[in-house]
């Protein structure tokens, strides 16, 4: 750990190690995914056309949901042990630091939704030529919800019962990251081309990726005060 990409690995290894020793963290959000689209396709007529409408809705949705549901948890354990006091105090530049938090949150919410994404797809009669899109827009979108979502995390840490303030404060920032994706898969399965919504998810995970880092460790220092 002498470099801060040595310390980012790290870091990163630590959070997935510690993620598989508690099971539930990888297992809830997919768990809520599958769920949330099955529930899509009984609920809804079973006509092929209908569902295939639906498709990129549904998917994305229940793909939003499920990355909500892990991120009061980011911070919360190193908080409470006090491990994040001495990784904002280390010599490495804070902001490496959060974003191999973020980083490994998402190597453990976000990727499996890109695996399990094509057979829920399938479900919904989802078009195999969109598929491709399907998984390149969660790709760009996942990642930008982990760090949007971090930021909110960091902001309710010191808070009791932070969950609902938690949503509220992400939701709204996560609208444009659901209406491109959802926006790309739809054009994928009109057979156009979805090249602007990618361009538009492209540039808020860049945009996140710039900004929140800063933003989440200011408020980390604030929650630690």
């Amino acid at each position: 750990m002498n470099s801060p990409t040595g310390a980012f690995f790290a870091l990163v290894r630590r959070d997935v190690r510690l993620a598989y020793r508690r099971r539930g963290e990888i297992l809830h959000p997919l768990m809520f995914f599958v769920v949330a689209v099955s529930l899509f396709v009984l609920a809804t007529d079973p006509d092929p056309l209908f569902l295939r409408k639906i498709a990129a809705a549904s998917l994305w949705v229940a793909a939003l949901f499920a990355t909500l549901l892990t991120l009061d948890s980011m911070f919360r354990q190193d908080f409470a042990d006090d491990f994040l006091a001495q990784l904002l105090l280390s010599p490495h530049p804070a902001a490496v630091l959060v974003l191999a938090k973020v980083f490994a949150h998402w190597l453990v919410s976000g990727a499996p939704l890109l695996i399990a994404a094509p057979l829920f797809a399938a479900m919904l009669n989802l078009p195999w030529h969109a598929c491709p899109e399907l998984l390149l827009s969660l790709l760009l979108g996942t990642p930008a919800m982990s760090l949007l979502g971090a930021l909110g995390s960091a902001l309710t840490l010191a808070a009791r019962h932070s969950g609902a303030l938690l949503a509220l404060l992400v939701l709204p920032l996560y609208i444009p990251i659901l209406i491109f994706g959802s926006g790309a898969v739809r054009a994928a399965i009109s057979g156009l081309d979805a090249g602007g919504e990618m361009a538009w998810l492209g540039a808020i995970l860049l945009l996140a990726l710039a900004l929140t880092p800063a933003g989440i460790v200011a408020a980390l220092r604030v929650s630690l005060h």
